[in-house]
C-alpha cells in the first residue's frame, strides 16, 4: 500500500493561513476608502480654500460613506500642511487642496519648503482659479485704480498693502502691478485670508489684490470697496467692479489657481478613484452653485489635463519672481 506524503505542521498552517488570509487582504485592498480621508487645507480655518474643502468634502463624505475630515495646518506660505501631505503614508487617505502658492511659487520663494510640486505629488483634480479683486479700507481717498496709483505715487511707500503671505497670489499680483504702475506700497504678510480681511474692515490695512471669495461678502456689505479686478473680464459675482484693462492698466491681470493632490506614491487605483471622486463633486449642481456663490471661477481638468497647465504655471510665475527680484526666504 502506498504512503501517503507527509504534511508537516508548518506547511498545514501555512496553506490554511493563506486561504484565510488572502481573501481578506483582497477585500481590504478592492474596499478603498474603508476609513476617514483627511483633506488638509494648508491655511486658517475661515478662508476661500478653506471653504471650498469643506464643501467638496461634504459631497465626498456622502458618496463614499466615509468621514471626510478637513484639517487646517497653516503656515510658511502653506508649506507647512503642504510638506505633511507629501510626507504621509501613501495609501490615499491624507490628501491637500493646493494652490499657486503650495504647489508653484513656493519653490522659489522658499529655500527649504521640503517638498518638490512635481516629484512628491500627483494630481486628482484641477479646480479652477480664483479671479483677484483689488479693495481698499472705506475711509482711503482714491475710488478708483488710477486715484489709486496717484495717491501712491504721491508720497512713496506710505501706503501697505496685505497679503497671504509671502509668494502667494495676493503677494505677486500686487508685485506685478506696482511694477506694471511704477508704484511703491509697504508689504504686510500674513498667514491667511481671514485675519487679513479683518485688518482691512479695521482701517489697519489699506489695500489688498485679494482673491475675490475672500473678499466678496465684505464688498458687499459695504464694509470696503472693490477699484478693480484683475482678470480679463468682469466677473458674474460683481458686475459692477471694471478689470484693470478696463481702467487702463495692461499686463497686470492675475488668478490663482487651485488644485487637490495626493502624494505621488499612491497606488493608480487608489489615484483614480480619489480622482474620479473630486471630479463627481465638483460636477455636481449644488456643490457648484456653493463654489460659484463665494467668487470662484470653476474651471475643472482632470490629472492629464492639469498637469501640463501646472509645469506652465509654475515657469510663468517663475518668471514673474525673478523679474520682481524677490529673494527666498
Amino acid at each position: 500500500m502506498t504512503k501517503r506524503p507527509q504534511l508537516d505542521r508548518r506547511h498545514f498552517l501555512a496553506a490554511v493561513g493563506g486561504a484565510l488570509v488572502l481573501p481578506g487582504i483582497g477585500r481590504a485592498q478592492g474596499a478603498f476608502p474603508n476609513k476617514p480621508i483627511t483633506i488638509v487645507v494648508p491655511y486658517p480655518a475661515g478662508g476661500p480654500t478653506d471653504a471650498i474643502a469643506r464643501i467638496v468634502g461634504q459631497a465626498i463624505e456622502e458618496s463614499v460613506k466615509q468621514k471626510v475630515i478637513v484639517e487646517n495646518k497653516a503656515g510658511a506660505s502653506g508649506a507647512i500642511g503642504t510638506r505633511a501631505v507629501a510626507q504621509a503614508e501613501p495609501d490615499g487617505y491624507t490628501i491637500v487642496f493646493g494652490n499657486n502658492q503650495t504647489h508653484g511659487n513656493n519653490m522659489f520663494l522658499l529655500k527649504e519648503p521640503g517638498y518638490d510640486a512635481i516629484k512628491d505629488f500627483a494630481p486628482l483634480a484641477g479646480v479652477g482659479a480664483f479671479p483677484h479683486a483689488l479693495v481698499v479700507k472705506n475711509d482711503l481717498p482714491a475710488k478708483t485704480l488710477p486715484e489709486l496709483i496717484a495717491l501712491a505715487k504721491k508720497e512713496p511707500g506710505k501706503l501697505n498693502y496685505g497679503s497671504t503671505g509671502p509668494g502667494s497670489g495676493s503677494h505677486l499680483s500686487m508685485e506685478l502691478l506696482m511694477k506694471r504702475t511704477g508704484i511703491s506700497m509697504q508689504h504686510i504678510p500674513y498667514k491667511g485670508a481671514a485675519p487679513l480681511v479683518t485688518d482691512i474692515i479695521g482701517n489697519r490695512i489699506d489695500v489688498s489684490l485679494s482673491t475675490l471669495p475672500s473678499v466678496l461678502k465684505q464688498i458687499e456689505a459695504g464694509q470696503m470697496r472693490c477699484l478693480g479686478i484683475a482678470s480679463a473680464e468682469r466677473v458674474a459675482q460683481l458686475k459692477s467692479a471694471p478689470t484693470f484693462r478696463e481702467q487702463g492698466i495692461t499686463g497686470a491681470d492675475a488668478e490663482s489657481w487651485a488644485a487637490f493632490f495626493a502624494p505621488v506614491k499612491v497606488p493608480a487605483p487608489i489615484l483614480a478613484t480619489l480622482s474620479k471622486e473630486v471630479i463627481a463633486a465638483l460636477k455636481s449642481a449644488p456643490v457648484a452653485e456653493k463654489i460659484n456663490a463665494l467668487g470662484f471661477a470653476l474651471n475643472i481638468r482632470e490629472p492629464a489635463a492639469f498637469a501640463p497647465y501646472l509645469k506652465q504655471e509654475i515657469d510663468t510665475w517663475a518668471e514673474i519672481i525673478k523679474a520682481v527680484g524677490i529673494q527666498p526666504e
